[in-house]
């Protein structure tokens, strides 16, 4: 919310000596987030004047329209002679009422103005644009032309008021009482402790039976409506400058007097208003929902399917307007037009001042992706009780800006309701912040915001009508609290109770993230939000259960509707990205939760505020959410090691990626096995598969390796770039803990290398599982060093394995028998399992 500060002066009397930022500060305090203030014209310097355009040449021989003219400047200039300047817009006519900005001014941007020869021309001077004066958009994007009766000569600064300061706030989704002048006014008044002028404090004439037919066939969804109709509007009347000032300082583009000014009501009171032309309306204006297949073309000239759900404005064709949102086409104001009979345009209007229901409005904006000035206030808030001032605000505007006559019917139609009242101690503030305020402050407080207050140890509230936010007692401190002084609470910390900490899973993730930190990798987070079109990227097998997603009703993006079922997409993208921006060299790690839908599908139900949930309704809500496993993966590419005085580099390879999930089982006191595999983006060749042993059972929990160049293609990644995926939930099921560091043995160790001989499908991983087994409890470690292929000396089809295999015992010294023993041991049971024979 854009907040002049000339426009909230008028409603609380400010000391002339505060600034902007001195009101931002007093906000802050009070609890409004002013994000920024925004100095109009810090840099402007007159002369800058209205002119009127005496003549105008046109300049011929030039690439694009070039025209000089001659502008009164009145005694601006100093010699009363009409100023000579060159232009190149062409919305502006002989007797034309302009800006002028004159040789010695500058403008903002520190654009000096001085007397220069261009186009065969000098000019002494500029006309000016909205653009070039940094006043914002007025749908003209040329020079601006003012009202025929504006004086010639005056000081152009004051007359469009560019020297000002804008507040611009971040009002928080239970503050829509913020997003007004009013409602800022309201916290300004409050937090300097001065009186407020509020403008929703006007005469309005009681309803009758003589104004615009209105039906409400949906009380529920709009529990009062406001008709007023206004007549005999002049067509060509036009909004005057410092309404279209003010609307363009809150961020709004003036379009025509009656929409101008339901904008200007709505920024002003915070309640949301439309015109309707009365010579298009047929019949009964009425409030209902949509029937299914409707449709409605709105004022951005789209036609939109309406839903049932939808809460829409008719007469007796149809919808003319989505309640809350944008009307309608079919009744939209017309602008003036000037033709050979006069000038034509609406001249009769109905005005619309309605409370509509937050949640209906806020579905609304969504399904159709139509969010609105509107909208935005009617789903955080508005003050029904506002209504009929906005509506007779707008009225007396039309009247004193278009030369209107007020019709005497009023219609308001009004779902019967009462004030909301809550009961609350009087020391509850107190306990809430941990400081003493008593009675009379939280009285005070409360009346400040509009309450209504009674009692004494126990306290009546009864909450005004514009803070719907205000529901339990505990909103009801909080206002005590933030207007009494966020700063003022004492800082006291918390005192942890003793015995607790960080759960196992907690302690694993960590470790998990340390580890792959150590070994050279990045952590990338990244959103859990995929498109179901990657898997058909990632080469996944129709029916592969990772293309089983949750899709989310409301996604951030159409693109991204679903839940991850896999890292690897969110992971691969920040790769690409990086290697884009010219890093080659890349590592990167993510540890977070994937989702899948469960077996059984429920619906959640909602769960109570007043109370804290029971364990059945807390298992009922668990119970209703997907699976969400949390996973590890790692993706790879470019230099693992780098070349230098050193020596040769290395690449990033699928070794490094099998690496990577070891070193994630040792973190969780797993032992994984290591096979060949096959799997969706991996390649079939350099694929591994990851398991674990349960149970006397083995499950595949990941794989690693190198991706397929198929899916580098399909994902715009480089070549050669590797990938690991663990389900890290399955890895500490089965592990033991956290590692224990290795006993020391005081006695020598004893090695002994051997080369084994296997056919070429036979994997390391078997080979080096068998001699494990085999060499016994005296070996300490095992070692794969050495990987040889040569058909002439092996024989076709054959590799050698070369492994250091170290025995030590932990109360003796190992004989060289032992040590001997135990290798042939191992090197038996290789042969027996995998074939394996001893190299000659």
């Amino acid at each position: 919310m854009r907040v002049p500060l000339s426009w909230l002066r008028e409603y609380v009397d400010l000391p002339a000596t505060e600034t902007g930022r001195d009101v931002q500060e007093k906000l802050v305090s009070a609890g409004l987030e002013v994000e920024t203030v925004e100095q109009l014209g810090a840099d402007l310097k007159g002369p800058l004047v209205v002119g009127q355009v005496l003549t105008i040449e046109e300049l011929e021989g030039f690439k694009k329209p070039i025209r000089f003219c001659t502008v009164d400047v009145g005694q601006a200039n100093g010699t009363g002679e009409p100023q000579e300047i060159v232009c190149g817009a062409r919305n502006f006519a002989v007797g034309d009422k302009v800006v002028v900005v004159l040789p010695g001014a500058t403008l903002p941007g520190g654009f000096s103005i001085a007397a220069r020869k261009t186009y065969g021309k000098t000019s002494h001077g500029m006309i000016c644009s909205t653009d070039e004066l940094g006043m914002g958009d007025d749908g003209t994007h040329g020079i601006i032309v003012l009202p025929p009766e504006t004086e010639v000569g005056k000081d152009a600064i004051e007359l469009l008021e560019l020297v000002d300061e804008v507040l611009d706030i971040a009002v928080t989704a239970n503050r829509g009482d913020c997003l007004s002048i009013r409602g800022v006014a309201r916290e300004t008044a409050i937090a300097y402790g001065l009186p407020l002028r509020d403008p929703a404090l006007i005469d309005v004439p009681a309803p009758n039976a003589f104004g615009y037919p209105v039906q409400v066939s949906e009380p529920f969804g709009c529990d009062r409506f406001t008709a007023r109709t206004v007549t005999g509007l002049r067509p060509e009347a036009r909004s005057p400058i410092w309404l279209q000032r003010r609307l363009q300082k809150v961020g709004m583009r003036p379009i025509s007097l009656a929409v101008d000014v339901t904008n200007y009501v709505m920024m002003e009171l915070g309640q949301p208003l439309h015109a309707y032309d009365r010579s298009l309306v047929q019949g009964t204006i009425g409030v209902r929902r949509a029937q299914e297949g409707e449709k409605l073309v709105t004022l951005d000239g789209v036609e939109r399917k309406l839903h049932a759900e939808d809460l829409v404005i008719t007469d007796d064709r149809g919808p003319i307007g989505l309640a809350g949102v944008m009307g309608g086409a079919n009744t939209e104001i017309a602008d003036h037009e000037v033709t050979e009979d006069g000038v034509n345009g609406t001249t009769d209007v109905v005005i619309e001042a309605a409370h509509f229901d937050a949640v209906s409005i806020a579905r609304t904006a969504r399904r159709h992706k139509l969010l609105s000035e509107a909208s935005r206030r009617f789903e955080r808030g508005v003050d029904p009780q506002a209504a009929a001032a906005a509506a007779q605000r707008t009225v007396d505007l039309l009247v004193l800006l278009a030369g209107g006559t007020a019709e005497a019917g009023v219609t308001e139609v009004i779902a019967p309701s009462a004030p909301h009242t809550i009961t609350v101690p009087a020391d509850h503030p107190d306990k809430v912040a941990g400081v003493v305020y008593g009675r009379e402050t939280v009285v005070r407080r409360l009346q400040q915001v509009g309450c209504d207050v009674y009692g004494q140890d126990e306290l009546i509230v009864t909450v005004p009508s514009w803070r719907p936010d205000l529901v339990d007692p505990n909103d009801l401190a909080e206002e005590v609290i933030r207007l009494e002084g966020y700063e003022n609470l004492p800082s006291t910390l918390p005192k942890l109770p003793s015995g607790r900490g960080l759960t196992h899973r907690q302690r694993l993730h960590r470790r998990v993230g340390r580890a792959l930190a150590g070994a050279g990798y990045v952590e990338a987070p990244n959103y859990p939000f995929v498109s179901e079109q990657v898997f058909d990227q990632l080469g996944l097998e129709p029916d592969d259960p990772a293309r089983q997603v949750v899709k989310l009703v409301n996604p951030l993006s159409d693109e991204e509707p679903a839940l991850r079922t896999t890292l690897l997409p969110g992971l691969l993208g920040a790769l690409r990205r990086n290697d884009g921006r010219g890093s080659h060299d890349l590592a990167l790690f993510e540890t977070g939760l994937v989702f899948h839908p469960a077996p059984e599908q429920r619906v959640a139900g909602h769960l109570p505020v007043d109370r804290r949930p029971t364990e059945d309704e807390i298992a009922a809500l668990n119970a209703a959410l997907p699976e969400q496993p949390r996973h590890v993966a790692v993706v790879l590419t470019g230099a693992r090691e780098q070349a230098g005085w050193w020596g040769k580099g290395r690449p990033a390879g699928w070794a490094d990626a099998v690496q990577a999930a070891r070193v994630v089982a040792r973190e969780a006191g797993a032992e994984l096995v290591v096979r060949k595999g096959r799997y969706g983006p991996w390649h079939p060749g350099r694929c591994a598969d990851l398991v674990v042993r349960a149970d006397g059972t083995e499950k595949v929990v990941g794989h690693a390796g190198e991706l397929h160049p198929r899916v580098l293609k399909a994902l715009g990644l480089p070549e050669r770039t590797c990938a690991m995926e663990l389900n890290l939930d399955a890895l500490e099921a089965v592990g033991d803990g956290a590692p224990q560091a290795p006993g020391i043995s005081t006695f020598p160790v004893a090695t002994q290398d051997v080369a084994l001989v296997v056919d070429l499908p036979v994997p390391a991983a078997e080979v080096e599982a068998a001699l494990r087994e085999g060499a016994g409890e005296l070996l300490e470690s095992i070692r794969l060093f050495d990987v040889y292929e040569n058909a002439e000396q092996l024989g076709d089809g054959k590799k050698s394995l070369a492994y250091a295999l170290r025995f030590r015992a932990g109360d003796r010294t190992l004989t060289v028998d032992e040590a001997s023993a135990a290798r042939d041991a191992a090197v038996a049971l290789a042969g027996e399992r995998t074939g394996a024979v001893l190299r000659g």
